[in-house]
């Protein structure tokens, strides 16, 4: 009997959102992953990219419990329609996709990113690249056959693992950067669960920095790059403190979002810290999502700025966008600092190959680079731009549709004067290209929106000073709170 992946969702409780399926781990059953990994390989095959006669399928994941096991199912799906599946291992999100980048072949990706572990998801790359929006609303037309015999309590086996998509992504950056140009720093890299920790250690020691291995957990840690939590502030600048570091790095889970302190063990944002990486790249087009720091524009580095929807998707599509212009640096960020290039870079007289999807390695590559270039540390750089201060944080555990109900409340000007005026002022313009965004006439900003790929709802804050963007946020989480009831 076949079943369309629509319906799968509604059975299953596993969602089809931003770039592949999440859910809870118990949902994502052996069936379940097995039946959205064949409708992904049923769409590449209308699409053309995948012809059925033995083609290979990469395979990845984080270090979460249940991955393993998703693994394996995405593995038997990939091989009973007759491609081969290529265990890459447990290696970063880009790792697996520039592998198939440069192999032509889908890439898989089993990863929950920075939600808790009980939680997990499979992001799908086309051998083109990322899925985009309208990749995403084909998969789920997909009706897909499955033998529900073949599953039982023993689930599968995964291919002996390949370790070439492990080996060319250390390789992407041994190759273009100087093997001592990072030479005289010293940085910290905060292990926890992260999968890239090992590839961190490796490429930065390789390219002649005195790296400290920090904070390493056999027990899955959900980091949140953009909710970054409090013993993770305190443990950075103690670590700092301790060895005098230049700079301490770590990643979400999946290791495609950087986590960057400066010198002091503080925490960059990462929409802050990829207006820097941009600079050393010398990019002519940034194409970056609306809930992202307005430092951006205010600093007058970049010809051309997109603002897009929340997600790497709209990112991923607004850099084309910026290429087929004519644009020859384009890159694209988040506000979880994950970092796009979708241009080929000259560095060192070398050639950077575009990789167009979120990585965690290059802004701190780049900032780094940038610090040593104008002789000066990180907080410094800081100092340099417009002084913008963003925050944010999230309301868990809080269905989409709920989080719809509050938006829904403020469709009128009138009614978000009545709920924020007292303490933000008079609004001076709206913004609803991804949730609500609205700009007051003091040029404060305040940015509510459901999560795309889990069951929150987030808020932002932009202001002028640190002080003040940390008081909207209480006060915004506090009257957000208060309309959850």
């Amino acid at each position: 009997m076949g079943i369309k992946l629509n319906d799968l969702m509604q059975q299953s409780g596993v969602k089809f959102g931003t770039s592949g399926a999440r859910g809870l781990a118990v949902e994502m059953t052996d069936q379940v992953c097995y039946t959205y990994a064949k409708g992904f390989f049923h769409y590449l095959e209308e699409t053309g990219e995948l012809k059925n006669d033995g083609e290979s399928v990469a395979i990845a994941g984080d270090l979460r419990p249940s991955t393993e096991r998703i693994m394996s199912a995405v593995a038997k799906a990939a091989s009973d329609m007759g491609y081969v599946p290529v265990n890459c291992g447990f290696v970063p999100s880009p790792a697996v996709a520039l592998y198939g980048l440069q192999n032509g072949c889908p890439a898989i990706m089993v990863t929950g990113s920075h939600i808790p572990a009980d939680r997990n998801g499979i992001k799908f790359n086309k051998c083109t690249g990322e899925i985009l929006k309208y990749d995403e609303e084909q998969i789920r037309e997909q009706v897909v056959e499955v033998d529900a015999s073949i599953f039982d309590s023993e689930g599968f086996a995964l291919p002996e693992e390949n370790i070439d998509a492990r080996i060319e992504y250390v390789n992407r950056y041994l190759r273009a950067f100087p093997n001592d140009c990072l030479k005289g720093k010293k940085v910290g890299v905060y292990q926890h669960s992260a999968v890239g920790r090992d590839v961190l250690i490796e490429i930065f020691s390789r390219l002649g920095a005195d790296v400290t291995p920090l904070g390493f957990s056999d027990t899955f840690i959900p980091v949140d790059t953009e909710a970054i939590r409090e013993e993770d502030v305190k443990l950075a600048r103690e670590w700092s403190a301790e060895n005098g570091f230049d700079v301490i790095m770590s990643t979400d889970g999946d290791s495609d979002r950087p986590l960057i302190s400066d010198e002091n063990g503080e925490w960059l944002r990462g929409d802050v810290a990829c207006i820097l990486a941009a600079k050393y790249l010398g990019a002519d087009s940034v194409s970056t999502p609306v809930s992202c720091n307005t430092a951006l524009e205010k600093t007058g580095w970049f010809p051309d700025v997109r603002r897009t929807k929340i997600g790497s998707p709209f990112v991923v599509a607004s850099m084309i966008e910026a290429s087929f212009a004519g644009y020859k640096g384009t890159i694209g960020y988040e506000a979880n600092g994950g970092f796009l290039t979708n241009s080929e870079f000259a560095v060192f007289g070398k050639e950077l190959r575009a990789l167009p999807t979120r990585d965690a390695v290059l802004p701190v590559l780049a900032i780094i680079l940038l610090s040593i270039k104008e002789g000066k540390p990180i907080s410094a750089l800081l100092s340099d731009l417009p002084q913008r201060f963003t925050a944010s944080d999230r309301i868990q555990d809080f269905p989409t549709e709920e989080s719809s109900k509050i938006l829904q409340q403020f469709e009128e000007v009138t009614a978000i004067e009545a709920a924020f005026s007292d303490v933000f002022g008079r609004v001076a313009s709206v913004d609803r290209t991804d949730g609500l965004r609205v700009t007051f006439e003091s040029s404060e900003i305040l940015h509510m929106r459901p999560s795309g790929n889990a069951p929150e709802f987030r808020c932002y804050n932009e202001a002028d000073s640190e002080e003040r963007v940390q008081a909207m946020q209480k006060i915004s989480m506090d009257i957000l709170l208060n309309l959850k009831g």
